[in-house]
Order: structure tokens, then sequence, then C-alpha cells
């Protein structure tokens, strides 16, 4: 009897752990604060019932039991999934992996876009003053958002929060606004028809955080492409360029005489008529001295630019680059040549497989230079395909051996050069050098040997080595406003300006992303039997099949 006694009373005395436990819970919840006495309540009450459930088990032989085995084995192994589900759903939140399986990467950002967030230098926000939130705008906002936390996005209702509208000068519902520190910037105005833009996005993301710009010059008074808008003009090119941060101007050379000392970038976009021998001697200096050149030339066109070319190694071909392989396809006539292969080069290494076409190109013939490296960056389709046609009066276009040269043709090409900077000072008067021939330039190395003693009157004078750029394209039709948003035609532009201007952390164009038309269109007859075939054809086919096996197995 004493036994069973002692036997009730550490059963009723195991069940003072759940009211010791209740008590510290009810003192912490209470006071609000969990101190010493709570604690105490709580870790005795734990104690206690884990004695009590041990004790209690130990007795009635629970844990040799096979129903607690196996309830055991259950709970081990609920445990287990939900802990692994924890860790994915831990892992999903720290990093973000996911896949995007549309052709043309509809909902990853570009690589200029990443770039550019995650070395984002300060905080930045994008304000959209808008009452409906479109899904996409959001997705695209999130995937920035996902690059670095110095990313961050809020829509506001302009009724709502009038005081932020006025600060931020909103006229009208849907204006998106970037702020970074003190600056903000309209970025566009979004709407039923226009969506949020990645390409513009970046664009102003990058002018609100890079304070730094380059200066480009357009050389004027030859026949040039205007800057204007207008028929063949290429004012959406320099659009393009100031949303990029270059500023521009035009360049005569036969008022100025010798190109500007910041002048970042130089381009000559489709002469008509020949380059005055001081204009091309000045052009030469400013590569000699580590300037950078964009010459877009096309045929039936003499810009007089030999001598200059020579010194790199190109040679502009007289004919005209014909490709038959658009003509099906896109719709495109023989002579404007469709580009799909690319150089690996910082220009075009994110063209992959893309298009870009060349109305009325010619081709560029490229010779080894030494101390100049080049590299073709477009190149149209191997003969049959595509040949550089020499009788450009006749109506069609075939190849002659004779006179013709089979493709694959060279019509854009990229060129680097080692070049000496001479720096003097105010007080010394420049005395002009003569120009290097080729053979001389090939034979200079990129590192000078310091100038002999100067005299005591005129300033010291020092050598810097530099590196000059040249970029020389067959064509400039392709970045004339109408073809230059098409494709990649603009992205070969400003990827070329942007190369030559040496700006290394400047991220290159971003090619739009455009969602590919999988829409099949049928003509009355062809829907009509589409219909007819999925209601009754295909139906009656499988009533046929099922009546056979049916008879079959009886």
């Amino acid at each position: 009897m004493k036994i069973v006694a002692k036997k009730k009373l550490w059963k009723y005395l195991f069940w003072f752990g759940p009211f010791l436990i209740t008590v510290g819970l009810t003192v912490g919840l209470v006071s609000q604060q969990w101190g010493l006495i709570s604690l105490a309540f709580l870790i005795a009450g734990i104690v206690i019932s884990g004695l009590g459930i041990i004790w209690q088990s130990y007795q009635s032989n629970w844990w040799g039991r096979r129903s607690t085995q196996a309830g055991t084995n259950a709970l081990v192994a609920t445990l287990a999934v939900l802990a692994i589900l924890g860790l994915i759903n831990f892992l999903g939140t720290r990093y973000h992996l996911r896949a995007d399986l549309t052709e043309t990467q509809l909902f990853t950002l570009a690589p200029q876009s990443r770039e550019l967030v995650r070395v984002l230098p300060q905080p930045v926000k994008v304000w959209v003053f808008d009452i409906n939130q479109n899904p996409q705008d959001r997705e695209l906002l999130e995937n920035y958002q996902r690059q670095s936390s110095k990313f961050k996005y809020e829509y506001i209702d302009p009724q709502a929060r009038p005081g932020l509208a006025e600060k931020f000068g909103v006229k009208d519902y849907g204006e998106v606004y970037l702020e970074s520190g003190d600056k903000r910037q309209l970025v566009q105005t979004v709407n039923e028809n226009e969506r949020l833009s990645e390409v513009r996005l970046t664009s102003r993301l990058q002018q609100l955080t890079n304070s730094t710009t380059a200066k480009v010059y357009l050389l004027q008074g030859h026949g040039e492409r205007q800057l204007s808008p207008g028929k063949g003009a290429i004012s959406q090119a320099i659009q393009g360029l100031g949303d990029k941060n270059f500023t521009t101007s035009p360049l005569n050379l036969g008022e100025t005489s010798k190109v500007p000392q910041d002048a970042a970038v130089v381009i000559v976009a489709g002469p008509k008529r020949g380059l005055f021998e001081g204009e091309v001697k000045a052009l030469q200096e400013y590569l000699n001295r580590g300037g950078n050149l964009l010459l877009m030339i096309d045929p039936n066109t003499d810009p007089k630019v030999d001598s200059l070319l020579q010194e790199w190694g190109i040679r502009l071909d007289n004919r005209l680059a014909v490709d038959v392989s658009g003509e099906s396809v896109v719709g495109l006539g023989p002579a404007t040549p469709l580009v799909t292969e690319y150089g690996q080069h910082p220009i075009t290494k994110d063209f992959r497989n893309g298009n870009s076409f060349y109305p009325i190109a010619r081709p560029l013939e490229i010779s080894s230079v030494p101390g100049v490296e080049a590299t073709p960056l477009l190149r149209t389709k191997p003969y049959p395909k595509s040949w550089a046609e020499s009788d450009l009066q006749s109506e069609k276009l075939e190849f002659n051996a004779d006179k013709d040269l089979k493709g694959p043709l060279t019509l854009g090409v990229a060129l680097t050069r080692k070049a000496a900077k001479s720096a003097s000072t105010p007080q010394a008067a420049p005395t002009p050098s003569p120009l290097p021939s080729p053979t001389n330039q090939s034979k200079a190395s990129p590192a000078l040997p310091p100038p002999p003693a100067p005299a005591p009157s005129p300033a010291p004078s020092s050598q810097t080595a530099t590196e000059s750029r040249l970029v020389v394209l067959g064509n400039s039709n392709f970045a004339t406003d109408g073809l230059f948003q098409q494709q990649l035609n603009g992205d070969v532009f400003l990827n070329s300006v942007t190369w030559l201007s040496q700006q290394e952390k400047q991220p290159l164009s971003i090619r739009p992303k455009e969602p590919k038309n999988r829409r099949i269109t049928l003509t009355t007859t062809q829907a009509n039997l589409l219909i007819l075939s999925s209601l009754l054809v295909l139906p009656l086919i499988g009533f046929a099949i099922a009546v056979i096996i049916w008879w079959k197995r009886r």
C-alpha cells in the first residue's frame, strides 16, 4: 500500500510542472518583462514536466510498445520533413534562384542593368505616382530590387499624398520618378499602352548616379547626316547619346583646324564629299594623341580618308555588300545585309545571334599592321548568301566570279593602338611634329624613352603612353531615324561610342526585349477545317477505336 501511495504522490507531483509553466507565462505576459522570476517558473515547470513524462513512460513500459515505436518514427519523420521545408524556405529567402524560359529573356534584366544596380554608390528609390499597380511594372522593379539593397521602389497615390506629389512636381497619373539623395529625375509616364521600360530606367539611373560626362563631336561640312530631326537624320542617335550622359556638339574642322582637347569621341557619319587634307591631318593628330574616332562611310562616296585608314590597316572596298539571306525571312532586299554574326568584342559581346541590318553598305578589308589590334565586329553570311557586287548599275544583282568577292564580308571593325600623348606647360609654345608614316608607326614602341634635357628657355615636355581607338563601319543608314530603334541597330551605334569613350564603368547599350509574335493567321477555310476536325473527326476516330477494342475483347 505504501508503494502504491508513493507512486500516486509522484504522479500528482509531476502535475505541478504544467502549473509552474502557466505561472511563468502569465507573469511574463502580464508584466511584459521576461525577467528572472518568470524564467525561473518556466524552467522549473519544464524540468518537472520532463521528469514526469520520463517517469511515467518508464513505469508503463511505454517506450517498449510497438505503437510507441511507430508513433515515434512518424514523429521523427514529420519533424525531419518540417526541418527540410524550413531549410528550403530559408535558402529561398536568402538566395533568389529564378529561371526565365522565354526565348528573348523577357523577365530577366540585361547584364548592363544588373551590373549598374549592384555597384550603386548610394541608395536610390523609384516613385511611381499611380493608383493602379501593373504586375508587369512591379515585376521589373522587383528584378531591380533583387540586385541590391540600395534600390527601393514605392507606389504613391497622388491624391492621398498631395504634398509628396507637389514635391516631385507630378502633373499626371503614371509619372515615374527616380530619386537619389537630393537629385530627382522623371523617368517616363506609364499608361495602359506604355509600360515601364528597362532601357529608360537604367539610362536615367546611370545619369543620376554618374556625375561625369563625356563630350562627343560630330563632324559637319561634308554632307554628313543631319543632327536635327529630318529625312535621313540621326536625331534619335543623338538623343540616345544624351540618355547615356554624353554631350554632343557639331564640329567643323574647316573653321577650327584642330579637334578640341575635351573631345572624348569624334564621329564622322556618312560624309558625301571629301575632307580637306588639313582636316584629315587634324583627325590623324587627334588619334596620335590618344583620341577616339568613329567612321561611318557609305558606298559610292570618297571622304578622302584613305591615308588615315592606311595607318590602321583598313581599306574601304568600293563594291556593294549584297546579302540575300534576309529576303525570305524578314523581307529585306539584297542590298540590305542582315547580320547575325558578331565578333568577340565589348561592343558586340551581348548580341549573341541577334539581328542588325545595314541598307546600302560597303565591305572593309583588314590587313595586319604592327602595333594595331583589329577585331571584326559585323560579318555577313558566307557565299552564296552574300558577296561584294562590283556592278552597281545593274538592276539584277548576280555574282560574277571575275569581279565580285565571295562572302563572308566584314562591315565593321574595331581597332586599338598605343599612342604617345604629349603634354606641355602653358608657357611652352606648341611645336608641330611631322606625322609619322605607317612604317614608322609600326616600329614605334608603346613606351617612348624620355626626351633629352631641354634648354633653359623652353618649358619641359613629357611623353605619356595612351591608347587610341578607331571604329570603322561601312554604312551610316543603320543609325538614321526610324532604323535606329530597329533590332540591334541602335546598340551597334551606342556601344561603339561608349567603347570609344574609354569609360570602362559606363555600361553598354541595353537591347530592347520584344516578345516573339507566335500568332497563327488562318484563312476561313483553314479555320472551318480546324473546327470540323476537332469537334467531329477526332471524336469519331476515338469512338471507333474504343468500339474496335471492345469488340475484340468480347
